[in-house]
């Protein structure tokens, strides 16, 4: 049962951010970031809205909290509560990486890998993290950058993946890959995935990738349907600096978590580094990664 006594003075989240999906249903949005809004309150804590999703949702009864930028969020809260499906969270988490700011994500979508608190029990389960139980865990972001003529065209973050895709109408593309200068091969293929191990059970998972546990080091680059059968996944430490340059291939894109895009040209080249900075997603205590997996990708089921 849910109690709506005060926190503890001790917790170190005082002013908490409330932060929804911004293509969801207006209605059904608006409904649950104002009944966390009173439910934050009547423990005690600051409340204020990221301003964009009050804008996309017209949250006008969210209108007595203050409207603040996700770069206001990040310098000025302790936390912030996303609610949304995994895209809302890469996103957010890109973006909020920087300032270091914890983040707690509640399931408004679909898979919930990475939103993996359940929107019908957010209450019992987010009253004892906001009393300090939870796991902690960082998730390094990656670094992209297009390099044209010497100079960089295009600079992005990943929290999943880059993917170097061909053209819509066109056919494989050649692409030269070297890690940490060393030449690795060319490889003709629908495109390339490199993936951390969050973005493992995204598009890498459905190319044929391993799934990869969130504290290992390491990236895994996947093939998208190589014209050589023996091109297989390959695991790389996150400490290496990827380069691919497109040696041929029309109307080929690089992709960063599926929502940035650089159009690229012969002769460019994507490097891939990991970031400086790193998400940071708190748990509801004794959360198990396996247990996410068990359930997401229905594991054992039909068993008895």
């Amino acid at each position: 049962m849910v109690s709506n006594a005060p926190l503890n003075k001790m917790s170190s989240f005082r002013h908490v951010a409330l932060i929804g999906k911004y293509h969801a249903s207006s209605v059904s949005m608006r409904e649950t970031l104002l009944d966390l809004s009173h439910f934050l309150h009547d423990l005690g804590l600051d409340v204020s809205l990221d301003a964009e999703s009050a804008s996309n949702l017209g949250a006008k009864d969210m209108a007595g909290h203050a409207l603040l930028s996700l770069e206001q969020i990040g310098q000025q809260c302790d936390l912030a509560l996303v609610v949304g499906g995994d895209g809302t969270m890469l996103g957010i988490g890109r973006q909020l990486a920087r300032f270091g700011i914890p983040l707690i994500g509640i399931n408004h979508g679909r898979l919930g890998f990475i939103t993996d608190i359940a929107l019908d029990d957010y209450k019992n389960t987010l009253q004892p993290m906001l009393r300090g139980e939870y796991e902690q865990e960082l998730r390094p972001l990656m670094q992209a950058r297009v390099m044209r003529d010497g100079g960089c065209v295009f600079d992005a973050l990943a929290l999943n993946d880059v993917v170097i895709n061909r053209g819509a109408g066109s056919g494989m593309v050649e692409l030269r890959v070297e890690i940490d200068g060393r030449f690795v091969a060319n490889q003709r293929a629908d495109g390339l995935i490199i993936a951390s191990p969050t973005g493992s059970t995204a598009y890498s998972l459905s190319a044929g990738g391993p799934i990869m546990h969130p504290a290992l080091g390491g990236w895994v680059m996947v093939p998208i349907a190589p014209h050589t059968l023996s091109n297989r996944p390959l695991a790389v430490a996150d400490t290496a600096q990827i380069a691919i340059e497109l040696v041929a291939g029309k109307e080929a894109s690089a992709n960063f978590d599926m929502q940035n895009l650089a159009s690229l040209l012969i002769g460019d080249r994507i490097l891939v580094s990991r970031s400086q900075y790193a998400a940071k997603f708190l748990h509801p205590k004794g959360w198990s990664y396996y247990d996410t997996l068990r359930r997401k990708l229905h594991w054992n089921e039909g068993t008895v």
